[in-house]
């Protein structure tokens, strides 16, 4: 018998990448907390089976970048669209949270909106920077929307989508398990010496695109600082394998922390560390990441970035002709200012990145201008307890939805 079937409320929550795994996690061990008795089914990784969620789908079957890719993978995500519209019909749940992911979970929320089961959207997708005209959709679609920025509240108020700032649930998850001296000594690390962490994404296509220009960029920053370290935190949506084509290890290592060298440079060596991504971003002076919830966390982990990202060209093309804000880093967005260097596209080259990088490792000046503008970033992402938040709004749905079903019961 699944999990809450008689003791309590059951809630689907679909999320479809890395990113919204750790989110849906944090938010189902927040609700679980306040009501033991929810059961919890749908799509998620790693960090959502763990919280208790019976995951019918894993996020690596979902994990595609870019408009073009969607296309190319299009049958096998319309399949696992069909299966979830099934699952609601069969199985009812008292409500849908729909983690991020809104090109596929809009499309499933439109479903649970027929069968009348009400949809919390958990993270907001950036209507407010292109595609705006997809806010019409998320108004028909999405019972409430509970937004990560503040500044995302007066612009679907403005549309007449009922909303909430919950606050952003990293202020409460980026925190590291051990101490900064410790986990260098963990991963093997010289203090004195330079430390630059590689964050390559957490899809395997966003790996295709960027891990070739990131080892480039380290090989060039090796070349400057022959004594520099490298650190490859690995994303809970991977694993080892999906590295096969860049790296390849070194046998003999100590368990959660591989050392691999690059197919195309062997003098090249990366420690690549499993779980502890935290611990390694504290431990770096500097590091190179992909766009995307990524650029968040480093920023609260208050350590100077370079964003890199890259799609197929015809994405690049298209989006280039919606995107309507200037810079495309969440850590830039929500700063309101460049502070960290952005190279998207064919800015993204191997020279331009290490230039950057070694401007924060050589001027410590630069490096703590930049930190302190992070603080300000922490700030405006709100208090701790967006889980919380969230778990409770899921909450206050539930019981709406229960209160108006006794009193359609009770009609007489």
């Amino acid at each position: 018998m699944p999990q809450g079937e008689q003791t309590g409320h059951r809630i689907m929550i679909v999320a479809g990448e890395a990113s919204g795994d750790l989110h849906g996690a944090n938010l189902v061990t927040a609700l679980s907390r306040m009501d033991s008795r929810i059961g919890f089914f749908g799509i998620g990784g790693t960090r959502m089976r763990a919280a208790g969620v019976d995951t019918r789908v894993d996020i690596s079957d979902l994990t595609v970048m870019g408009l073009v890719e969607v296309l190319l993978h299009y049958r096998r995500l319309r399949g696992i669209l069909r299966q979830m519209q099934e699952l609601l019909r069969n199985e009812q749940p008292d409500l849908l949270i729909t983690v991020d992911y809104p090109g596929f979970n809009l499309r499933l929320a439109k479903t649970a909106n027929q069968l009348g089961i009400k949809v919390l959207h958990y993270i907001s997708p950036q209507v407010w920077a292109w595609r705006e005209h997809r806010v019409k959709t998320i108004a028909e679609r999405v019972d409430m929307m509970a937004v990560l920025l503040p500044f995302e509240v007066p612009f679907y108020e403005k549309h007449g989508v009922p909303v909430r700032f919950v606050g952003h649930p990293l202020v409460d998850s980026v925190k590291p398990v051990m101490e900064r001296s410790e986990a260098q000594r963990r991963f093997g690390l010289d203090p004195a010496r330079r430390t630059v962490g590689l964050l390559p994404g957490s899809r395997r296509g966003e790996l295709k695109r960027l891990m070739p220009v990131l080892l480039e960029s380290a090989a060039l920053l090796k070349q400057q600082f022959p004594n520099l370290q490298l650190l490859l935190p690995l994303a809970s949506s991977l694993n080892r394998q999906d590295l096969a084509t860049w790296l390849k290890p070194v046998p003999g290592q100590a368990e959660n922390l591989h050392l691999y060298t690059a197919l195309r440079n062997e003098s090249l060596q990366i420690k690549v560390v499993e779980q502890h991504g935290y611990d390694v971003m504290q431990s770096c002076d500097a590091i190179i990441t992909a766009s995307g919830t990524a650029t968040l966390e480093v920023a609260l982990m208050n350590v100077p970035m370079v964003i890199v990202y890259k799609v197929s060209p015809l994405t690049y093309a298209i989006a280039r002709c919606m995107i309507n804000i200037p810079d495309v880093g969440l850590v830039n967005i929500v700063a309101d200012e460049r502070i960290v260097p952005e190279f998207i596209q064919h800015q993204a080259r191997a020279d331009r990145i290490a230039a950057a990088t070694t401007r924060f490792l050589e001027q410590p000046k630069h490096a703590q201008s930049v930190r302190n503008k992070l603080t300000t970033v922490r700030q405006k992402l709100g208090k701790p307890g967006g889980s919380e938040n969230v778990a409770q709004l899921a909450l206050e749905m539930l019981e709406n939805s229960q209160r108006q079903l006794l009193t359609k019961r009770n009609k007489p």
